[in-house]
């Protein structure tokens, strides 16, 4: 396969890792970019020997650790709360949680891909979920019409410390639940069981109120285009328990709130 194959295959999920750890679609963006950059410059700087995916991740973390590049894309004025609070969070953490968390990892790869042994991952892991915990408990609104799945939101949104206000399978539902409790986060399926759509509820609910929102979809390539506006937080299809509790915490953490955006595909 070609670096051009095996960039385009995992594309959308290096973009997510970059948003997630540097808090903005814009800086995110910009480390992709400058990976993409440095591979058409020189594609040796992939390393074949290893799983392509981890091979992009190591290049993609060794971008981050630099600094001129760092200074380029993080130099915002006025950051968000949750980008001041990532401030007392060192980078080194931020990358053990999502890699393994958020990016489905195994430790040993995750600490290939961080040039450290297995034992200091799990410690940066472990640091990295009490810091994060500590500051993002909340009131979450669950769209989802799949029964199983809307329970086992429902049993991990809880485990998490926060509070499930209410489970919409439709459309009406989630409008009359925010109404009767303004949710802090929303955790939102795409399509619904009658037929009606999430994000037509999302669109609708943030027309009044700005909260975080995590679009669940079978088909998360569909909405990670480039394209603005497009969803900060997609979880995909199966998920993981973990990719979930690490997603909530950065849509938290971070304080990304949705706007309203017109449908363009349904999942």
């Amino acid at each position: 396969m070609s670096t051009s194959q095996l960039v385009a295959q995992h594309l959308p999920f290096l973009r997510r890792y970059a948003r997630a750890l540097s808090g903005s679609q814009s800086a995110g963006d910009a480390y992709v970019t400058a990976m993409l950059e440095t591979l058409i410059a020189d594609p040796s700087t992939l390393d074949r020997s290893v799983d392509p995916r981890v091979a992009l991740y190591s290049l993609l973390t060794r971008l981050w650790d630099s600094v001129a590049l760092n200074a380029q894309v993080d130099a915002v004025p006025a950051p968000l709360q949750g980008e001041r609070r990532l401030g007392h969070i060192t980078p080194v953490v931020r990358q053990a949680f999502l890699l393994v968390s958020l990016e489905g990892f195994t430790e040993e790869e995750a600490a290939g891909i961080l040039q450290i042994d297995v034992p200091t991952l799990r410690k940066l892991v472990e640091d990295a979920g009490r810091e994060l915990a500590a500051e993002i408990a909340t009131d979450v609104l669950i769209i989802e019409d799949e029964p199983f799945i809307a329970l086992d939101l429902e049993g991990l949104v809880e485990g998490l410390g926060h509070r499930v206000t209410g489970i919409a399978r439709t459309h009406t539902e989630a409008v009359d639940l925010a109404r009767r409790k303004a949710p802090g986060l929303i955790l939102a399926d795409i399509q619904l069981a009658d037929g009606s759509s999430g994000l037509d509820a999302v669109n609708e609910l943030i027309e009044k109120t700005e909260v975080p929102v995590i679009f669940i979809t079978a088909y998360p390539e569909r909405f990670l285009t480039g394209i603005r506006p497009e969803p900060a937080f997609l979880i995909a299809k199966p998920f993981q328990p973990s990719t979930v509790a690490a997603v909530i915490s950065q849509a938290l953490f971070f304080e990304r709130r949705a706007r309203p955006r017109e449908q363009r595909a349904t999942a």
